[in-house]
């Protein structure tokens, strides 16, 4: 590997917007993610929305619920 060319690998901490952190290693000291494996519908297999900015309720209150929603 040629020297002085590439970013330095340093310890990493990973938070999640439901509150969950880790520790991992990346060029960066710190990242903010939106979504992780334990609060992802697929992997959890909870069904629910993950909604940080309002959108879902947005669409709701714009289209209302209807058919099968509504049931």
């Amino acid at each position: 590997m040629k020297k002085g060319i590439h970013p330095n690998y340093v310890e990493c901490t990973v938070t999640c917007g439901c509150g969950v952190s880790f520790q991992t290693r990346a060029t960066v000291k710190e990242l903010r993610i939106e979504i992780c494996s334990s609060c992802h519908p697929f992997y959890s297999g909870k069904d629910r929305f993950v909604d940080t900015t309002g959108r879902v309720d947005k669409f709701l209150k714009k289209y209302g619920k209807t058919g099968a929603a509504a049931k």
